[in-house]
């Protein structure tokens, strides 16, 4: 049949399993658009700003497993999805942004909203495309998918000329499996490396495993928990690596790095072997590299070859799949007891709880951990959770254990400010329940604040927390500790949340005190029609312990002080 380039766009999305997409209309790509009336199967959500459609495309993509969709126009539609695109690079989450851009006579005639996306893109996108002929355009957008999709999941664009969307071909959609010369992701290891691996396993005494994101993408964690229990291997996780092990799990020994557990930390430093599986040695899990886990052996195993020996060294690098390794290693593998070794991390272990401010008396202020840890209670820790960047992320990542993957969805690698909003009405829309919280602090909320019209229009049943302390909370911790208490460009003048969520008939209410917070969290899940807000007013000079500080050894970690009897 004989279709435009832009039917040809929106015939692939369907083919590719495509149901929602999220987007912003413009010249260049309103060919698309108009095409879309054409198809009613696919759900088109507006929304505000370009950079809330790849966070949602991004969310949707994190809590179903499946690839996001986002849509721009030329010019500043497509720079403007840049910031969303580098997050899901940085955290191999694999979306696909189509943008319009000006007909191909124009092209490099600095016409009307003309940008050189691909140009732009190319550092932060897996691959990108422009197509100058309709004849390509079914094919690209199949192969653009399944880059996305395979290996290391990413972004890929496809910047697509207004008159490529309105010439008129023959349609067939690609059927053969695409081979790309040079592209075969890994996914066994090699036998010589199964052996050393086994070998060094087998003798070690101290092993630490430390479990990234790659666990919860290539479905690893039954194969995990496996490893760790008939080798008696605690787990430390990375941020992105929450839910990929039960958090309860008596091996589980929390978060590690930067504003990790004691006990991951210091167990880490004192490993003789460490087992890095599907993760990447980032600057903010290691602290030093020169006394990054000193006397530890080294087993990495990671789908991308280029995360290995780039920041650590392997003994024994396996480029492959992670829940394949571990399928190979596991036969071979003999039941093993480390009893010192753990008997060192619960002393660790008991330490950290005696710091614990759960366990701590706070007379009448209402502590953000506290907020955390109620909310984990009033939700039975089974809801979504998708955070924004800063004091409040690290603050969920330690009081709100997650036990299954895909619970947790934040940006990791690029830190990026405004994400939480956004990806929660994607993943909402994707996992089609009313049980996804978005926790966001005043500051990012405020960067993509006007998605709030989307979650109103589209009915998203999203529950947003706001942690409001009424500063850049983490970048005031850091001035706290590092530049002498000078509180420059931290504090903020907030709107009144409560009447702003109003003002979109969005139900809202604040939240001042402890006592007040289980029944607000079980009063926001009880409205499953649509967004629900709630403004949760804290302590201003919180911190987030325990902390090392940037480059510094991961051992030298600033901790909470015990706590006197009279209390803090």
């Amino acid at each position: 049949m004989k279709l435009t380039g832009a039917e040809i766009i929106l015939e692939c999305l369907i083919r590719e399993g495509v149901e929602v997409m999220f987007g912003y209309p413009g010249g260049a790509i309103l060919p698309t658009y108009d095409a879309m009336t054409k198809y009613p199967q696919l759900r088109h959500v507006l929304v505000r700003h370009e950079q809330g459609a790849a966070h949602m495309a991004d969310g949707y993509a994190r809590a179903t497993g499946k690839v996001g969709v986002a849509i721009a126009t030329s010019g500043p539609g497509a720079t403007n999805l840049v910031t969303g695109i580098a997050t899901a690079m940085m955290d191999s989450s694999p979306i696909v942004c189509i943008t319009g851009q000006v007909p191909t006579p124009a092209i490099g005639s600095d016409a009307f909203q003309e940008t050189d996306v691909t140009g732009v893109t190319l550092p932060v996108t897996k691959h990108n495309y422009l197509v100058y002929d309709v004849e390509d355009l079914a094919y690209t957008i199949k192969e653009a998918f399944h880059i996305a999709r395979t290996g290391r999941p990413g972004p890929v664009l496809v910047d697509v000329p207004k008159d490529v969307q309105n010439a008129v071909t023959e349609f067939e959609y690609p059927e053969d499996e695409i081979i790309l010369p040079g592209y075969r992701p890994p996914q066994a290891a090699e036998e010589e490396q199964v052996r050393v691996a086994l070998e060094l396993i087998e003798s070690a005494e101290r092993p630490v495993i430390l479990a990234g994101h790659g666990v919860i993408m290539s479905g690893a964690s039954r194969e995990l928990l496996q490893f760790a229990e008939m080798t008696q291997t605690p787990i430390a996780l990375t941020l992105l690596g929450k839910g990929g092990v039960p958090e309860h799990h008596p091996l589980s020994l929390g978060m590690m790095g930067m504003h990790g557990t004691g006990q991951a930390n210091l167990a880490i430093q004192n490993a003789d072997l460490l087992l890095a599986f599907g993760m990447r040695f980032d600057d903010r899990v290691t602290g030093n590299l020169k006394t990054y886990a000193p006397n530890a052996r080294k087993i990495h195993i990671d789908i991308d070859s280029s995360e290995i020996h780039k920041n650590v060294r392997a003994d024994v690098p396996i480029v492959g799949d992670l829940k394949t390794v571990l399928n190979q290693l596991l036969p071979r593998m003999k039941r093993i007891e480390h009893k010192a070794w753990m008997a060192q991390i619960r002393d660790w272990m008991e330490d950290a709880d005696e710091r614990d401010i759960v366990n701590q008396n706070v007379s009448n202020r209402l502590l953000a951990a506290h907020v955390i840890h109620d909310m984990w209670t009033a939700t039975n820790g089974d809801a979504i959770i998708v955070t924004d960047v800063g004091q409040h992320q690290m603050w969920e990542a330690q009081y709100y254990p997650h036990e299954r993957p895909h619970t947790l969805l934040t940006s990791g690698g690029l830190g990026t400010m405004g994400f939480g909003m956004p990806a929660a009405i994607g993943a909402a829309m994707g996992l089609k329940q009313p049980n996804v919280w978005a926790i966001v602090g005043d500051g990012g909320f405020q960067m993509t604040i006007t998605e709030l019209g989307t979650a109103a229009q589209e009915r998203v049943p999203i529950n947003i927390a706001i942690i409001n302390n009424g500063y850049l909370g983490m970048v005031r911790q850091w001035q706290e500790f590092f530049y002498e208490e000078r509180y420059n460009a931290t504090p903020m003048f907030n709107p009144d949340f409560v009447k702003l969520a109003e003002a979109y008939s969005i139900p809202a209410r604040r939240v001042t005190t402890r006592d007040e917070v289980i029944a607000a969290v079980e009063w926001a899940n009880s409205i499953t029609d649509g967004p629900v807000l709630i403004d949760f007013v804290v302590e201003k000079h919180d911190i987030v312990y325990p902390m090392v500080p940037a480059g510094a050894d991961l051992h030298n970690m600033i901790r909470r002080p015990m706590p006197s009897p009279d209390g803090i």
